[in-house]
């Protein structure tokens, strides 16, 4: 039985009172050993934390905005299907992009307006994002590769949305969570993901123990482990 009532108020729980280390460590545990993405991903504001469900966005290079000539018709059409993808964001929802190299932005600040008027829970990208100053004056958390100018207009396109994509060979569903802070961002598989966090419960409650051990009663590392079984 969940402990907690909606997603709602699991994730605030989660931001509140977790941090992806600890659920990382968890889900090691449980046998999945590679959720975390790339280390170089990295929230524009170090205090920023997303979690929500994965609306996954598969990009892939171009090298003409139109090209009438085309056998694809995405070919034809600017940005291919990125405004459908943006559109489609519901509440708590993470847009997560990857397919595309590394030359141009795939995210900005109109499109994190758009998001946040969605209710959307952040932006995750396997690149880079631009319109720095403008998403931190919204406060929308968005993850990237850095920061780039360059737009994606003449140089990539959205050729799909609301699939399963791999990122760093790590599988990425609709409906997984995304839970990133400063330290990393985290995929949780919907089929694990009670488990995951009822006992990252218990190792949040346990680690205070341990907090308290060392801190308060002098208690040594060995002591720390043997006893609580968490360092």
């Amino acid at each position: 039985m969940n402990r907690w009532k909606n997603d709602s108020e699991l994730f605030e729980w989660v931001k509140r009172e977790l941090f992806t280390a600890l659920v990382g460590d968890v889900l090691d545990k449980l046998g999945f050993l590679h959720q975390f993405l790339s280390p170089q991903l990295k929230p524009l504001d170090p205090a920023m934390v997303v979690i929500g469900r994965a609306m996954p966005v598969l990009e892939a290079d171009v090298f003409s905005e139109m090209d009438e000539g085309s056998q694809n018709p995405f070919m034809k059409k600017s940005f291919g299907l990125m405004f459908e993808a943006l559109d489609s964001l519901k509440a708590n929802e993470v847009y997560i992009c990857s397919g595309a190299s590394y030359k141009y932005a795939l995210w900005g600040g109109l499109m994190s307006i758009r998001a946040k008027q969605l209710k959307a829970a952040g932006a995750v990208l396997n690149g880079f994002s631009r319109d720095t100053n403008q998403i931190l004056e919204l406060n929308f958390p968005t993850f990237s590769m850095g920061t780039y100018a360059q737009d994606q207009g003449p140089r990539g396109k959205v050729i799909d949305y609301g699939v399963s994509i791999e990122w760093d060979g790590i599988r990425i569903n609709p409906g997984d969570i995304v839970f990133g802070d400063r330290d990393g961002v985290l995929i949780i598989p919907k089929e694990v993901e009670e488990e995951a966090f009822v006992k990252a419960m218990e190792k949040a409650s346990g680690e205070n123990r341990v907090l308290q051990a060392l801190r308060d009663e002098g208690m040594s590392s060995v002591e720390a482990f043997n006893k609580f079984g968490i360092m």
